[in-house]
């Protein structure tokens, strides 16, 4: 199945001006995960204390392309400049962790809206990047398979910031639209697991 994952090569070529200039400028990737995760954790706060206020969903949809940006541009400096680390390592999978339960939990204070279906879908969401990380324990490489990764998600929960921005009234929709998507989250770490295991089998 086609995740937005796979578009990530063409969203770096785009990225890579602004990454070239960072890199002179002596921003490290560090910075890059640190000021993501910040601007993640403050437009989740922003929701958990006025979710019944309309603006702060705005941001959510700003936040998550913005993070999506900074998390490729925080790879490429990495990567393409020999600015890789041990805590750098640590920063992304733990920010990115972190960060999204922050988005996702205050779903569950929408008046109206399933606090079950929010915090199963921030639960399945931290066990997913779990089980890609995994992977690399027994031998495979890092996974990423969908349907349900992290920029699905980001996709996913942006928009549904800005229907409720915008004025949509939330309600049962939004509940069983988070069971659905905590449903992909469900197949996702199957699929994770699954193509970990092929791939050391066939190693």
């Amino acid at each position: 199945m086609l995740t937005i994952y796979e578009l990530k090569p063409r969203f770096q070529n785009l990225l890579r001006p602004i990454m070239q200039w960072l890199w002179r400028k002596g921003i490290t990737p560090n910075q890059i995960t640190w000021l993501a995760f910040w601007l993640s954790v403050s437009g989740g706060v922003c929701v958990a204390l006025q979710p019944t206020v309309r603006w702060p969903f705005l941001l959510i949809p700003a936040l998550m392309f913005v993070r999506m940006a900074l998390n490729a541009i925080d790879g490429m400096l990495a990567r393409e400049h020999d600015l890789r680390s041990p805590l750098g390592a640590m920063l992304n999978e733990l920010g990115d962790v972190v960060s999204d339960t922050v988005l996702y939990l205050p779903l569950g204070l929408i008046p109206g809206v399933s606090g079950a279906a929010a915090a199963v879908f921030a639960v399945l969401a931290v066990v997913s990047e779990l089980a890609g990380v995994a992977a690399v324990q027994i031998g495979a490489s890092r996974r990423y398979d969908g349907p349900m990764g992290k920029s699905d998600r980001a996709f996913a929960i942006g928009f549904i910031g800005l229907l409720l921005g915008l004025g949509v009234s939330p309600g049962i929709w939004l509940s069983i639209l988070l069971w659905v998507l905590a449903g992909l989250l469900a197949w996702t770490v199957a699929n994770r697991v699954r193509k970990a295991l092929q791939e050391i089998e066939h190693d």
